[in-house]
């Protein structure tokens, strides 16, 4: 992967792109008005993270930029500050003070959901294996604006570290965090949405080892809860009971540790 700006990169962005790619282990490049194909081809690499005065976008060859946005969550982080349930949060029993581990968290949407319902006093760590997912949301933590101040502040709590769960989670003490979640998103999509489509083609589309499970069991004080579409064997294959308190195409397994 490679890390540049926009065609004009003012001081600003230059010192993110710089920083981003000194954090991420990869390759600044000045823009110096290069077309990004002739960039990829270039320096043999088709996938290109751009970092704009006011947010970023990652390029790989043949498929759709995608930006950093907390989609749909963003609508239900705004019912959450209004005092109304959110069915995952209830599902996870998540509280004030929780530490979550978001083990496939892709742009983030969920760990920001969780990062309003733990609070100032919780912690969460937003796991992701892709390593052009993970530069775009680390971006997007540190710098979106979303025009409510509480999501922001969310937003900047979070954690996020470029690791496969499977690796982080063993590398965890035993009873050390309260939830751990997994949304396996890819493997089978719900439904085909504008705004997750682009980033398909970054994300990691294997199922859910069991080992992953066992080990979330072992690292969670409270709740391991899974996200898959209504009616998925997923759930009975690796072991979770399915809340009935969903009412649209997905459900959340959950398995209870206290």
């Amino acid at each position: 992967m490679l890390i540049t700006t926009g065609d004009h990169g003012a001081p600003a962005a230059v010192q993110r792109a710089t920083q981003l790619a000194s954090v991420a282990g990869v390759k600044y490049v000045p823009r110096s008005r290069t077309s990004l194909q002739n960039m990829a081809e270039r320096y043999g690499d088709s996938d290109i993270l751009v970092v704009l005065e006011q947010g970023a976008r990652l390029f790989r060859a043949g498929q759709e930029p995608l930006t950093f946005h907390p989609s749909m969550a963003f609508v239900r982080a705004k019912r959450l500050l209004r005092g109304e349930n959110d069915t995952m949060l209830e599902a996870a029993r998540a509280m004030p003070g929780d530490i979550v581990v978001d083990g496939t968290a892709g742009l983030g949407s969920d760990s920001m959901m969780f990062s309003l319902a733990v609070g100032t006093e919780g912690r969460v760590l937003a796991l992701e294996d892709s390593l052009p997912l993970w530069a775009l949301l680390y971006e997007g933590l540190q710098h979106y604006v979303s025009g409510l101040l509480a999501v922001d502040e969310a937003l900047r709590r979070i954690e996020p570290r470029h690791v496969n769960h499977l690796e982080a989670l063993r590398g965890m003490p035993d009873k050390s965090v309260d939830v751990v979640y997994f949304d396996p998103m890819f493997r089978d999509p719900i439904v085909e949405s504008s705004s997750i489509s682009p980033l398909r083609p970054f994300a990691n589309r294997s199922s859910l080892h069991p080992d992953a499970v066992k080990e979330a069991c072992r690292v969670a004080r409270k709740t391991v809860v899974l996200k898959e579409k209504k009616g998925s064997p997923e759930f009975e294959r690796l072991g979770f009971t399915v809340s009935e308190r969903s009412h649209t195409k997905i459900a959340y397994g959950v398995i209870s540790l206290d």
